[in-house]
Parts: structure tokens; C-alpha cells; sequence
């Protein structure tokens, strides 16, 4: 069943000339509510296991219906085992969890993409891909990371569980508008550079607060030349920016990118649906409360070194020295993040051997990323030592690469291929990086334990994690072409 589209009926137009975020959000306010807050009408719902069971258990036990049980989606991808062959319950509280999510929504008339079904994957992996996301739509799920969906110039966010059982209960929710932010990326990316190494980079410049209060607009050539993939990746790290929402114009690659998705309008609608989407650009004069300019073409590789997003460095670089540190704060926290991930002031980033290389989550699993680094892995062998696992996001994903022979490529070479789902990203499933291991990472967070109790984890691009674990240490995939 196709869900409406409601981000195409009319609404009232504002004088003056308008952001991206401003018509998406004029396009969807209901009333009102002064001091910059108004009623909000969300168009899609999305719920994993972990958020799904709580807020749908909540509108139950309140004796409420659902308002709108055709714009919720929902699918099992936080607490699962990605182990081969896995069911629900190889990992028991998963199952649990999974158990609960089947319940709620069957009786509540949830579409439920289940395991080994086609749409089954992580939340913001398969809400794009299935088409269920689309331009101009409102998207919310329990999860930070909902920004992802930004890439296909939604207006997606992440909420508590009290906003989600309130959308579940009248499709609406209140909101304070945010001011809005442009980032502007000239030139083009080099070769062996990509839109993961491009988020670290700006991460590391601005700052992991420099987004609070901001929707981000990430716009210019370097943007426009990015796939909808590395769209998608540039706009999940907006949160470790600090924004709720990150976002892409929408162009004719979106429009083709997004052409004969299960979900999306087909034949005529499509067409209609598309004229629509090309008037969501910002306005040549609109004016955003703040403007950041990159040179996109002197990014290099990039990786983390600390326990922070913002602690990101080319990969010819080396660790820096907390003496060199702008504050006492600042100083402080580079100490605490170089006695935990066991690293010495100075020393050069490549070459630091690793034990675990990880390759997934909703900032890096997708068909596109999975390519490169099969590229990196072809005709090599995962080093002596390191263990190497490939996580698809989903299951179109995983049946998409192995329709290509990725699978065999990466098993070949010595990497463990795995069942979708969010795995050792956050390690919710069971599946952590041991005390002390380090790990390289194509997730998005590198806090202390993110990955396992102890574990020391380096953010990086799919290229560069391959890269990783072919040599054993942190390499500059360049080296490799």
C-alpha cells in the first residue's frame, strides 16, 4: 500500500524569500503557537525495536487509536544479532524486544518490515531506500540520527518517547523553529575522498556544538556532486554537528535516485510529486542566521583520534598535543581522551596498528559504501590479527551485494559477512569491540563505550576501514590505489 504524500497539498506562502527548511516547515504548520513554536503535521512515523514497543505500548494502555497507522513503519534493526543465519531470538533480549514490536504493531495495524523480509534493516537505511522517505516530507523516529534522512531533503528529526507517543496519537507535534545554518562546500572532493571524510572534517573544524540550534543546509558544488548515498551520510553526522536536522536540496539526481521506489508515487504522481520537489531549493536571496564556506578539495582522508566526533584529523596528520589546546577545558578533555584510547601526543595517526575493523551502521552500510570497500578488499587479505566484519543495512542491501558477488569478495578476503541490522555501531545487540581493542569504525560515534566497555574506536570512511584492515594499522587508502 502506497502511503499519502501530504507534503503536496497546498499551503499558505509567506512573503519574502525562503530557505529549504523554511518552505518544509511553512508547508507543514498547522497553527500557530507564538514564540517561534507551532503545531507541526508529521508525514512519517518511524519506529525500531527499542522505540517502537514503548510509544506504541503507551498509546495502547492510554485507550487511544492510532491517527494515521498507514504513515508508521517499522522495522527491527538496534537490538538484533547480525550473526549468520541469526533468528529473533540469538540474541534474548532482542527477542524480547523483536516479540514486543511484532505484537504491538499487528494489533495496531503497523506495516512491520520483519527479518529476512525485503525492507527489514536499519531504521534510516530503509526508510530512504523503500521510498517511504521522500522530498519535503516531515520524518521522525526515536533516534538521532534521523537527520540521515535530510539527504533526500526531508525534514527528519529525531524525538523522545512522550513526542512519539504524541505524533502516534494525532500526527502532529510541537516544535520551536530553529534558525538555520549554511554550509557551503566549493570546489570538488579529491580522489580517495568521500562525503564520510568531508563530515569528519567539518566536525573537526567547527566544533561537535557548532549546530546546536541550527537546521543545517549543506549546499554547493561539492554537495551537488555527491551521490544520494554520500548525501545521506553528510547529513547523519549533522547531530554530531549538534543539529536535530541536516539537509540537501533536492535535484535531479534525488528524482532518479528515488524513481520506481516501492513507496514513492508512481507513473503520473511521480511526475507530479517531482515538479513539487524542484521548487524546494533554498531562494538565490534567502538569508540563513549563520554561513559556513569549506574548500571541499582540500579535505584529505580524515579520521578520529579521540572520543569525540570533533576529535578528527587528516589522515597525514598527527595526534594533538593537549598543551596546544585552546582552553583548560579543552586541554582536559584531549588528556582523558588520549589515556583512554591509549595514544601519545604527536605521534602520526597511520601507521597505529588495530584489532577490529567495523563496516556498517546507518552513517556507512549502504550498497555504494559496500562497493568501495570491496574495492579496497579486492585481491587482499584482512592482516594477521584483525578481525573485520561487514554489516549491510538492510536486506535489500545485503541481497542487492550479494546479486553483485560483494559477499564472496569480502569473505575471500578474510571479512565475516554479516545480517543487517545496527550491530556494533552502539553495541545494543550483544556485539561489542573487547576492553582495550581498537577499532575502526564507518559508524558515527566514537564516545567513550560507544563500541564495548573499553573499547578504542577510530571513525572513518568504508575506504579507509578496508584499508585498515587489509594493512592492520590506520593507512591512507590512497597508498593502496
Amino acid at each position: 500500500m502506497q502511503a499519502p504524500h501530504s507534503s503536496l497539498r497546498a499551503a499558505p506562502r509567506p512573503e519574502g524569500p525562503r530557505t529549504l527548511f523554511d518552505k518544509l516547515w511553512d508547508a507543514h504548520v498547522i497553527r500557530e503557537l507564538g514564540d517561534g513554536w507551532a503545531l507541526l503535521h508529521i508525514d512519517r512515523h518511524l519506529l525500531h525495536d527499542l522505540s517502537g514497543p514503548p510509544a506504541l505500548n503507551d498509546v495502547r494502555t492510554r485507550g487511544l487509536p492510532l491517527h494515521d497507522p498507514e504513515l508508521v513503519f517499522a522495522t527491527p534493526d538496534h537490538a538484533v544479532s547480525s550473526q549468520p543465519g541469526r533468528v529473533a531470538t540469538t540474541f534474548p533480549l532482542g527477542g524480547r524486544l523483536h516479540a514486543g514490536l511484532k505484537q504491538l504493531t499487528g494489533a495496531m495495524g503497523v506495516q512491520l518490515f520483519d527479518l529476512g523480509e525485503p525492507g527489514q534493516g536499519i531504521v534510516h537505511v530503509m526508510g530512504p531506500e523503500m521510498g517511504i522517505v521522500l522530498p519535503g516530507l516531515t520524518v521522525i523516529c526515536g533516534d538521532s540520527h534521523t537527520c540521515t534522512n535530510g539527504g533526500l531533503g526531508a525534514m527528519a528529526f529525531g524525538v523522545g518517547s512522550s513526542e512519539s507517543t504524541h505524533a502516534l496519537a494525532t500526527q502532529t507535534l510541537r516544535q520551536q523553529k530553529p534558525r538555520r545554518m549554511r554550509i557551503r562546500c566549493e570546489g570538488r572532493l579529491a580522489a580517495g575522498v568521500t562525503a564520510k571524510d568531508l563530515a569528519l572534517h567539518l566536525i573537526g573544524r567547527l566544533g561537535a556544538a557548532a549546530g546546536v540550534g541550527y537546521a543545517i543546509e549543506f549546499a554547493g558544488p561539492a554537495v551537488e556532486a555527491l551521490d544520494v548515498e554520500g548525501r545521506l551520510t553528510l547529513c547523519n553526522l549533522s547531530v554530531e554537528l549538534g543539529a536535530r536536522f541536516g539537509m540537501v536540496a533536492p535535484d535531479e539526481t534525488t528524482i532518479d535516485w528515488l524513481r520506481g521506489r516501492s513507496y514513492a508515487p508512481q507513473g503520473e504522481a511521480f511526475e507530479a510529486a517531482a515538479a513539487y520537489w524542484r521548487t524546494l531549493a533554498s531562494d538565490a536571496d534567502a538569508v540563513f542566521d549563520r554561513e559556513e564556506t569549506l574548500d571541499a578539495g582540500a579535505v584529505a582522508p580524515t579520521i578520529t583520534w579521540g572520543t569525540s566526533p570533533e576529535h578528527a584529523i587528516a589522515i597525514d596528520g598527527a595526534v594533538p598535543d593537549p598543551a596546544h589546546a585552546a582552553s583548560a577545558t579543552e586541554r582536559e578533555a584531549w588528556n582523558a581522551a588520549l589515556d583512554y584510547m591509549g595514544l601519545q601526543a604527536n605521534a602520526p595517526i597511520a601507521g597505529t596498528t588495530v584489532d577490529w575493523v567495523f563496516i556498517g551502521s546507518c552513517a556507512n552500510s549502504r550498497l555504494a559504501d559496500l562497493r568501495a570497500a570491496a574495492e579496497v578488499a579486492r585481491g587482499r587479505r584482512v592482516a594477521d590479527g584483525v578481525r573485520a566484519w561487514v554489516v549491510p543495512g538492510s536486506e535489500n542491501v545485503k541481497r542487492a551485494a550479494e546479486a553483485e558477488g560483494l559477499h564472496a569478495l569480502f569473505v575471500a578476503a578474510g571479512f565475516e559477512w554479516r545480517e543487517p541490522g545496527c550491530s556494533m555501531c552502539v553495541a545494543a545487540n550483544g556485539e561489542q569491540v573487547p576492553p582495550q581493542k581498537r577499532s575502526v569504525s564507518t559508524s558515527n560515534r566514537n564516545f567513550v563505550g560507544r563500541q564495548g566497555p573499553g573499547a578504542r574506536t577510530h571513525l572513518a570512511s568504508p575506504a579507509m576501514a578496508a584499508a585498515a584492515a587489509v594493512t592492520g594499522r590506520i593507512t591512507d587508502v590512497r597508498s593502496l590505489a
